[in-house]
């Protein structure tokens, strides 16, 4: 299935019972059933590669009837998409999240995966503030987020300009020791090839912030992956933020178990078509949703049991999270 609306996945759940029954156990689940997130996103970590990580923060958004779901989300980038770790729904009418959400949500990761295992923190223009980027220069989490153009900047010799002013004969320009919004960050500013200004500001050296920057659109990835590309997410008719956070979880972790089938195992034995644009056919995600929808069907069957216990010797060597978690993919 690549759906998540209930009277759909009835249809696949259990051939030995009726549509409607198979529709009132799910619903109920949704009802009854408690989910540590805490644990969820244990479970999700086992999924990154070892080694650093550099993190992407996002919202993203969408409305059913009355119902508005808008959720904060921290994304690790692993190679050209964003794996979930934390997330959080907002009820603030789709607004945009306050310094303290995020403060929140990032605490959790920081626990999670100890502040030296973090690269950086990545976000786009709406994650701006003077406080905000003051606790996370006090906590030494390093940064790097675009600017809205109109930003000032003042530079070491306490100047101050428009990021335009600065851009009137160049195309690039980076400094060093600058203050944005009341905090000292570097500063990378380029005109890009549609005239638009990339303005980055964060603790990285100035010329490795737009490199840095890149990295956000995973989150961007897995949010597409998640919706119309995957799972068509928005298409569900829940109208209870709360059943909107188990079910997020729940996608969460089937993104994580197909993204990890197209890491670990389709890129490594299958080859993959190129198209004539020089990218592939299907995404590694993709790759992985097809072949898991394919086991589902009685395909693949030793495959995937191979895979699943090397992943569930993988968790119990490192403690990562309770079985009673792991029995819901198992």
């Amino acid at each position: 299935m690549r759906t998540v609306q209930f009277c759909e996945l009835a249809t696949e759940l259990n051939d030995e019972v009726r549509e409607t029954s198979n529709e009132r156990r799910i619903q109920a689940f949704f009802k009854d059933a408690l989910l540590d997130y805490q644990q969820v996103a244990a479970l999700l970590s086992r999924f990154l590669p070892p080694g650093e990580v550099s993190l992407s923060l996002d919202r993203t958004e969408w409305d059913f009837g009355q119902c508005q779901v808008n959720i904060l989300c921290i994304t690790a980038c692993v190679g050209k998409v964003g794996l979930p770790l934390y997330f959080e729904m907002l009820d603030n009418k789709s607004g945009n999240s306050n310094y303290q959400d995020r403060i929140d949500l990032l605490k959790q990761c920081v626990r999670l995966l100890g502040k030296a295992r973090i690269a950086s923190v990545i976000m786009d223009r709406e994650f701006i503030g003077h406080q905000w980027l003051t606790w996370l220069q006090k906590a030494e989490i390093p940064f790097c987020v675009r600017v809205p153009k109109h930003h000032t900047i003042t530079l070491r010799n306490g100047e101050t300009y428009q990021a335009e002013e600065l851009m009137a004969h160049q195309s690039t320009r980076y400094f060093q020791n600058a203050i944005v919004d009341g905090v000292r960050v570097n500063v990378a500013i380029r005109r890009l090839a549609n005239r638009e200004m990339l303005y980055v500001i964060g603790t990285h050296f100035a010329k490795q912030l737009p490199h840095i920057y890149r990295k956000r659109w995973t989150i961007e990835v897995f949010f597409q992956s998640l919706k119309g590309r995957g799972f068509k997410l928005e298409g569900s008719h829940l109208r209870s933020l709360d059943k909107w956070k188990k079910l997020f979880a729940l996608v969460c972790i089937a993104f994580a178990i197909c993204l990890s089938l197209g890491r670990e195992f389709l890129d490594k034995t299958q080859k993959v078509a190129i198209k004539k644009h020089g990218y592939p056919a299907k995404s590694t995600f993709r790759r992985g949703l097809d072949w898991f929808r394919q086991y589902l069907k009685g395909k693949h069957q030793a495959d995937f049991d191979r895979l699943l216990k090397l992943f569930l010797r993988r968790v119990e060597r490192t403690g990562a999270c309770d079985y009673q978690l792991i029995n819901i993919i198992g």
